[in-house]
């Protein structure tokens, strides 16, 4: 005990290293972000959607491969525009039979239940953007199954730095919306099938060359 004792002020005398905690390399910070054009990452940009089913629980998918471009100036956020194209025919859902039905041709030639075998891609195009701090609203065209209603996304900036494999700048963004599918001539099974699709929205916008 005494020699324990005896060693406890050298122990305490000795310095401790201060061990850094490893950082990421985007971080919420607008001082990193700079003006000029952006493409998606198709690889790290996913559309999901949900949707009640039978008033029991919700089921839910993804749209990947969103392909796009961000006009951006962080000194002026609201001239900043975004047009963003969405693979409809990659849908994809947890359950082969729902991804088929999804996908599947209408009977005996007739109106298919949701997209069809062959939808064209969804689009959406901004046409404003209201920014506060780091949020914004952005209003927009949606084109869905061949129709067009206007859609505002509730937007928030999650983050911008350098992608540490190929370098690039890149920011990114988290957005969210409710849309009604039968405006966009998709209504097969409401009421018991929810009319309303939740969208949630994930972004890496890298900037172009």
């Amino acid at each position: 005990m005494r020699k324990l004792l005896c060693a406890l002020p050298l122990f305490a005398a000795v310095p401790l290293i201060a061990q850094s905690a490893p950082q990421t390399p985007g971080a919420v910070d607008v001082t990193r972000v700079t003006a000029g054009t952006y493409n998606t990452d198709p690889g790290h940009t996913l559309i999901g959607w949900r949707v009640s089913h039978f008033g029991f629980n919700d089921y839910f998918g993804i749209f990947g491969d969103a392909t796009g471009t961000l006009v951006l100036d962080p000194a002026k956020p609201n001239t900043s525009t975004v047009d963003i194209t969405i693979p409809i025919g990659k849908v994809t859902t947890a359950s082969a039979g729902l991804t088929g039905h999804l996908l599947r041709a209408g009977k005996e030639g007739g109106k298919a239940d949701f997209f069809g075998p062959a939808p064209a891609d969804a689009k959406f195009v901004s046409t404003s953007v209201v920014a506060k701090g780091t949020t914004a609203k952005i209003t927009g065209n949606l084109t869905l199954n061949g129709i067009t209603k206007p859609v505002v996304l509730d937007t928030t900036f999650s983050g911008a730095g350098n992608n540490p494999f190929n370098k690039k700048p890149t920011v990114g963004f988290h957005a969210t919306t409710t849309i009604k599918r039968s405006e966009f001539g998709v209504s097969y099974g409401v009421p018991v099938v929810s009319d309303e699709v939740k969208l949630d929205i994930s972004v890496a916008f890298e900037k172009a060359s």
